[in-house]
């Protein structure tokens, strides 16, 4: 068994300054811890992969292709591989689990 604990992996993430921590890649996914601050800009291209994101905490909008919504605790979206993606208008500091399938290259 492999076991996370969220506060763990968001400050190894802070101590990498970076947005985005990997902390899982098996055979068939990868998963990684994403944060955006509060009025931030999302710099992300489409992904080669199919992506499940959930947030974890904070409050934004996300556009998947030409659709748009809102997003906050709780909420779950689908990207499909190769279709562009942004979160934007981030109203409080966004923490994102994302899923990767096949794992991220």
């Amino acid at each position: 068994m492999k076991a996370f604990r969220l506060d763990e992996l968001e400050a190894e993430r802070a101590a990498n300054d970076g947005a985005y921590l990997q902390f899982l890649r098996e055979r068939n996914m990868s998963v990684g811890l994403y944060a955006l601050d509060a009025g931030a800009l999302d710099p992300q291209l489409p992904h080669t992969q199919d992506e499940v994101y959930f947030v974890v905490s904070g409050r934004a909008a996300v556009t998947v292709g030409m659709e748009t919504t809102q997003v906050a605790r709780g909420s779950v979206v689908y990207v499909p591989a190769g279709v562009s993606h942004k979160f934007h208008h981030i109203t409080e500091d966004l923490r994102v689990m994302v899923v990767f399938s096949p794992p991220e290259s």
